[in-house]
């Protein structure tokens, strides 16, 4: 669902050794378990199937049968190297049975209608920028009655972005296709989902980035540095001290989403 058909890849390696040694092993997005334990906060995946869209290098859906009980987990994107990172995860881990990975290019989702009983996703859809394409697609893979549960960085409007957004953005380097809790409820809605909540992260996180920027500056320096050279922690140094601005300002606001498919 990316569209980046033939780009090159944005989270390689050396961006899979920095985020996981800011956000923990297989953990390309912030929070670790505990926040993907709060985005399902209240739903059972035991004995269930479940898509994790966007799923990085592994962590999310590992954790999805280790803690959360999915008796199968599919783990999907379009970046190949996350995807290989995935593999191995779920190799040594012995999980290679309830946990696949699938690489795909950009466009439909890769699986046949009513596939799965939830479709789970942490930080990635900001990367499509046709949401009701998107939606359209998640809720044709889940069976009715199936649940759709996801956390994403949004913006807080669907305006122009601020000068300091647009700073972020660009210190990022990444594909990013922001919209507002709005316009995603929207999509959803349109798409035929029912019971459609946001829960705005932003004071979590808000806070979290500051800490994780003083770690940057500070203890975690060299050991991020060990991994992925000085040059790339100061690169991303700047990038902390601009999502900073936006998040202080609210308009960066990372959200929980969920919605039911009728049954």
């Amino acid at each position: 669902m990316i569209d980046k058909a033939d780009a090159a890849p944005e989270y390689d390696d050396e961006a899979i050794r920095f985020l996981e040694a800011l956000w923990g092993d297989g953990y390309l997005s912030p929070g670790g378990p505990e926040e993907v334990d709060r985005v399902l906060e209240g739903l059972s995946l035991a004995g269930k199937t479940v898509l994790d869209v966007g799923c990085g290098s592994g962590g999310i859906t590992l954790h999805l049968v280790e803690k959360h009980g999915a008796t199968d987990a599919t783990g999907y994107d379009v970046e190949l190297p996350v995807i290989e990172a995935a593999r191995r995860r779920a190799e040594r881990r012995g999980l290679s049975r309830h946990a696949s990975f699938i690489h795909a290019a950009p466009g439909p989702l890769p699986f046949f209608d009513s596939a799965f009983d939830m479709v789970f996703s942490k930080d990635a859809l900001l990367h499509v920028p046709d949401k009701d394409a998107l939606f359209a697609e998640i809720f044709r893979v889940l069976r009715p009655g199936g649940v759709f549960a996801a956390s994403n960085w949004m913006i807080s409007h669907d305006g122009e972005p601020s000068p300091e957004m647009k700073e972020y953005v660009a210190a990022e380097g990444l594909s990013f296709a922001m919209a507002s809790p709005a316009r995603y409820a929207e999509a959803m809605r349109r798409a035929g989902f029912e019971y459609v909540v946001t829960r705005d992260r932003n004071p979590w996180y808000r806070d979290l980035a500051r800490k994780e920027l003083e770690a940057l500056k500070g203890p975690l320096y060299d050991k991020v540095a060990a991994a992925v050279g000085a040059a790339y922690v100061d690169k991303n140094i700047k990038t902390w001290e601009a999502m900073q601005k936006v998040l202080d300002s609210g308009e960066h606001r990372p959200t929980h989403l969920r919605g039911w498919k009728p049954g």
